[in-house]
């Protein structure tokens, strides 16, 4: 008989090991091949942290400025690719817009060997953006846009493909900071089914397209969406204190708030919040981040539940001018390096991962001929 694993959805098992990251050590703590997540969001772009993450080390300048290039230098669309975004309708979820076009552009730029990992990965990271916001701009505006810009970075094309101009400074600092808190969590549901599918020793695009599928679902990927489109609807900070205890009074589920593991606070939430509050300042908000922050309040006082890193992403995004269905999409961008690292770890020291599960049905029984069934 198999071992039986703990609880459901095998919390606090180890299923492998890792050198890419730690979460909740000492119940709050995360860290990226040893540093930690405050320090590389302070001093990095994200760029750094890619480069950390995919190739095992940070860059030094030369490094970082040939990385960049390199990037900037993979941002085209193959055509045959723009033709099939044309095609997917403006109602489509933009997740399945990204796995749509993971897949696609794995047809065309077949993974052949896994010496080519590195470069399928680099490829995937610079050309993301470029896929979501094509795909938006058509469908939405009818402009098929030139992706092919000369910004520094992958935040800041990101947002110049979206709004159709350069960002502002502050906006594409904060893209930094927002892709570094997204670009590697240990072994969530979306990397450990990168694992699970790089374990049979599939190509690098079928393990993302199916992490894409993993991060898609509400209880992993759109927490930020969901806060969104709660805190939208409050006009002051007293009616988000009102309406937030009527929904816990009713026992409704509240998204943003939490963790798996984490059980004192998540280290990215303090950050990212200092991000939002800079932009809600320079935009002259006087309702959204108060909102935020009296939601955060609420529920720290009456269930002892902290904000995680989606929460305050929800204020910040849309202090930019990003669109809500936009927000998972970002996340993408930025989780494809941990993926794509995941990947190659386990593919250097592999072994099939395949669990065992507790039967919980019917004991032997014969088969009852068809003439004699009910």
């Amino acid at each position: 008989m198999a071992k039986q694993l703990g609880g459901a959805g095998l919390r606090g098992q180890v299923a492998g090991k890792t050198a890419l990251s730690t979460v909740g050590v000492s119940g709050s703590g995360l860290t990226y091949r040893g540093y930690d997540i405050k320090d590389l969001a302070e001093n990095c772009e994200f760029e750094e942290v890619a480069h950390l993450i995919l190739k095992g080390k940070l860059p030094n300048q030369q490094e970082l400025s040939t990385y960049k290039n390199k990037l900037r230098s993979l941002r085209g669309l193959p055509q045959a690719l723009k033709d099939v975004l044309e095609r997917i309708p403006k109602q489509a979820h933009p997740m399945d817009v990204l796995r749509t076009g993971c897949s696609m552009l794995g047809n065309l730029e077949t993974e052949n060997s896994f010496d080519e990992q590195e470069e399928t990965a680099d490829r995937m990271l610079a050309c993301f953006p470029s896929i979501i916001c094509y795909w938006y701009r058509f469908s939405h505006n009818g402009e098929r846009i030139n992706v092919d810009t000369d910004d520094d970075s992958i935040g800041s094309h990101f947002l110049h493909l979206l709004h159709g101009e350069k960002p502002r400074e502050l906006h594409e600092k904060v893209m930094h900071v927002s892709l570094i808190l997204y670009a590697e969590h240990e072994f969530n549901a979306s990397t450990f089914t990168a694992r699970v599918c790089a374990s049979t020793l599939s190509d690098m695009h079928s393990c993302i397209t199916g992490a894409i599928g993993s991060l898609r679902g509400p209880l992993h990927g759109g927490a930020n969406e969901a806060a969104m489109d709660m805190i939208e609807d409050f006009t002051s900070a007293e009616q988000a204190e009102q309406e937030m205890m009527a929904k816990l009074a009713r026992k409704d589920k509240i998204m943003g708030f939490g963790h798996a593991i984490y059980s004192e606070s998540d280290p990215r939430n303090a950050i990212i919040k200092h991000w939002s509050k800079k932009l809600s300042e320079d935009v002259g908000d006087t309702v959204l981040y108060a909102v935020s922050e009296r939601c955060e309040e609420v529920m720290w006082r009456e269930k002892k539940l902290f904000c995680n890193a989606d929460f305050f992403h929800a204020s910040a995004y849309n202090f930019m001018g990003i669109p809500t269905k936009l927000f998972t999409p970002i996340f993408v961008m930025s989780r494809l390096t941990g993926w794509a690292a995941h990947v190659m770890e386990q593919r250097a020291d592999n072994r099939i991962i395949r669990p065992s599960a507790e039967y919980v049905g019917e004991q032997p029984r014969a088969v009852t001929p068809i003439s004699e069934r009910s």
